[in-house]
């Protein structure tokens, strides 16, 4: 008798694995992938099918379906995972760049790495670690309205264009080219209104103009999605209009879907489905939420609740086939990455693991940490320095040698970490003696060490004095992450000043009394107001979060082997003062493209060791047709005595023109150029429609007849070297979008 039932174990087994073994349409590589979806979805049970819409799918095992978690990071380099990875300057570093090209080619770098990593699970079977997908959530593309929102450093700014054409770069270099297969998958995040406050973003709910809806919040989205082609979109925690954005028709349905014709998918943030009815209070319960967030558009579930969309079809909140159009769309997404594929099949498939840290990705995040550089001051040209005149240099600061704060959020770790203080030991080992002190941590003075003044009469002995100032992620970021020291400036993540804190301020006070040059480079997220430092210290570097080479880009641009020209992606206010309420998402007053007070140092601002000059290509006034695109052109000379790059910008002012309300004046073009000294280069832009046009109250896109001021230089109008252009805008009114 045992004999028996032990065969009919083994007869039972055989088949299950049979089953498992038998190959389906789904399985396929010959088969549109939308006919391989649909085969899948048909074998599906209802429960198998929830479960494989939150980011933990799991593997089902009677099809052969490999489980799979959609949950990963590549904000700028892949991230959270146990390798060693290259990390590149955090997003508001490269947006510093102004090189929407060389962040293309970084992010198929970052691409390159984690496809690596994934490739081996791929082929090992284990596709359900965390992080260690190919579905990235990032970029970020919120508008960095406010300098005090500790998330900001995710994002590429405060200006609408710029952050659109960075993340579309983004986004290229991270999908790749291939007309079926997907390098990986990028997502823009987070859809939409979103940039703080962090301590409530679970319950807050936004009310905004249709104006400075898509004026300022929509338009780097719409880039990402109808141009760029994006496969992700992630939903904010926040409401709109006291709808979740998770749940908001008008935003996933209305816009994304049906006016973008966006075809991928939405993922909420995570736990964001559970604050429909915990935080928001916007639904009964939590079955009622998973089922409104499915119907409205959110596909995929971060967190634990889809199960729940079973208990949903039951009650009759939503309907099976409601289902099935999300899953389709997740499931399309995975066969697009080759989950369900040999190898092979796919032309990333065989990426391995030699491109981890490989020396053209390592260089890369060296030059783009070079790039992202950006000096605000530089008074009687104190540098360069000359490292022939040099005996000692006293190093200071709470930066100096903080390898972690390079790192940023969101981060991988590199096999190195450069800080200033390494990179300047060994440039400068047996040419110049260097004191090191920390002299103060980042909030406070250090316990047991020596006072501020001791510190200073120490630095006196040197020729020159460097501090290394700033903050770092410990205290401005997202929410539960950062911000947690509580001791003054910060709050859940979110700054409450955007003053350099204050006890950096006090040894900074001493050490400028000792009559040494002093030196300042300060590290941080956003931007710090400067307003003591501004008049007192010789010369002001900001140089962000940037990545493992950090200490070697901030080396060269200190002793001239490498010329700045980096640029402010944010408007430097004076003081606190000049700030409206977090809370509030008016953009009237806010950014340099409604700000009508005076700036410290304007977005696209950034000093070079040499300088350029800006002569006119068209003489006579330009005219255009509203519906058509027109050319602006201008030569650029280098006519200092150094090589340099030069962050060439166009804006376009429609001062002239009676339709309000209207920017003052708006980025419209940029392009990032290297000139030998003497050297001319003419430099090309194309206005379209589009980038002519402004928005109306009612948030569409129009072309009107009318004047419009041009302008290309190295900065904004009025605060830069450049030339302006004269536009007279002739015809109907052209609707746009």
């Amino acid at each position: 008798m045992m004999k028996n039932v032990i065969c009919s174990m083994c007869l039972l087994i055989g088949v299950s694995m049979a089953g498992a073994q038998e190959k389906y349409p789904f399985q396929d590589s010959n088969l549109p992938i939308e006919k391989r979806v649909d085969d899948l979805v048909s074998r599906l049970t209802l429960s198998e099918k929830v479960q494989m819409m939150k980011h933990k799918s799991p593997a089902i095992e009677r099809l052969g379906v490999p489980a799979y978690n959609w949950w990963n990071e590549a904000l700028h380099g892949v991230a959270r995972t146990s390798e060693k990875v290259t990390v590149f300057p955090q997003a508001i570093g490269l947006a510093a760049t102004f090189d929407d090209e060389a962040l293309e080619k970084s992010a198929e770098m970052i691409s390159s790495e984690g496809r690596a990593l994934f490739n081996e699970d791929l082929r090992a079977g284990k596709t359900g670690g965390p992080y260690r997908g190919l579905t990235y959530w990032t970029p970020n593309v919120n508008i960095f309205r406010d300098p005090r929102w500790g998330r900001g450093q995710e994002t590429y700014g405060e200006d609408p264009y710029l952050t659109s054409k960075m993340g579309a770069a983004m986004v290229r270099g991270l999908e790749g080219s291939d007309p079926v297969y997907l390098k990986a998958v990028a997502c823009a995040k987070h859809y939409v209104v979103h940039s703080g406050p962090e301590f409530n973003r679970h319950s807050f709910d936004v009310s905004v103009s249709a104006y400075d809806l898509w004026d300022t919040y929509l338009p780097a989205f719409r880039e990402l999605v109808v141009k760029a082609k994006v496969h992700g979109v992630m939903c904010a925690y926040n409401r709109v209009d006291n709808q979740p954005c998770c749940g908001n028709n008008e935003l996933l349905h209305y816009i994304l879907r049906n006016q973008w014709g966006f075809d991928g998918y939405v993922t909420s943030d995570c736990w964001a489905i559970s604050d429909f009815a915990h935080h928001h209070k916007t639904h009964a319960n939590d079955i009622e939420a998973v089922s409104d967030a499915v119907l409205k558009g959110t596909d995929l579930e971060c967190g634990d609740l889809y199960q729940l969309l079973e208990q949903g079809v039951r009650k009759g909140l939503i309907d099976e086939r409601d289902v099935d159009v999300s899953l389709k769309r997740l499931l399309t997404i995975l066969f697009k990455i080759g989950l369900f594929d040999d190898a092979d099949k796919n032309p990333y498939g065989n990426i391995g693991r030699e491109v981890l840290e490989c020396d053209a990705h390592k260089q890369q995040a060296y030059e783009m940490a070079q790039k992202s550089m950006v000096l605000l001051k530089n008074e009687k040209n104190i540098l360069p320095l000359n490292v022939n005149k040099l005996k000692r240099i006293a190093v200071i600061g709470p930066n100096a040698d903080a390898p972690q704060t390079l790192l940023a959020n969101y981060f991988g770790v590199p096999s190195e970490i450069i800080t200033p203080l390494k990179s300047l030991q060994k440039r400068l080992n047996g040419k110049v003696e260097i004191d090191y002190m920390k002299g103060v941590d980042f909030l406070r003075p250090l316990k047991d060490a020596p006072s501020f003044k001791e510190v200073a009469a120490q630095a006196k002995k040197a020729d020159v004095i460097l501090f290394v100032s700033g903050i770092s992620a410990d205290y401005e970021g997202e929410a539960g992450d950062a911000g947690a020291d509580g001791y003054g400036g910060f709050a859940s993540g979110d700054r409450t000043t955007i003053q350099l804190p204050f006890a950096q301020i006090d040894l900074l006070k001493e050490l400028e009394k000792t009559g040494r040059p002093l030196i300042l480079v300060n590290m941080s997220g956003s931007v710090m107001s400067f307003e003591w430092e501004s008049q007192h210290v010789d010369a002001i570097l900001q140089a962000w979060y940037g990545g493992q080479a950090a200490g070697d880009a901030i080396t060269d641009v200190l002793f001239g082997d490498y010329n700045p020209a980096g640029r402010m992606p944010l408007t430097t206010y004076m003081s606190d003062e000049d700030l409206p309420p977090l809370e509030d998402y008016s953009m009237s007053n806010r950014t340099y493209r409604y700000f009508k007070g005076q700036v410290r140092y304007p977005f696209g601002y950034g000093l070079s060791y040499t300088t350029f000059q800006y002569k006119p290509c068209q003489t006579d006034t330009a005219k255009v047709t509203t519906g058509k695109t027109i050319s602006f052109s201008a030569q650029v000379t280098n006519t200092g005595d150094r090589d340099g790059e030069e962050v060439v910008q166009l804006y376009i002012s429609h001062a002239g023109n009676n339709v309000e309300p209207k920017p003052i004046c708006a980025l419209k073009g940029f392009k990032r150029i290297f000139l030998k000294k003497g050297e001319t280069k003419e430099v090309t832009f194309t206005l379209t429609p589009e980038e002519l046009a402004l928005v109306n109250t009612e948030g569409l896109l129009m072309e009107k007849a009318g004047k419009a001021d041009i302008y290309v230089g190295g900065g904004q109008p009025y605060k830069s070297e450049g030339v302006f252009y004269p536009l007279k805008i002739e015809g109907d009114d052209f609707q746009v979008y």
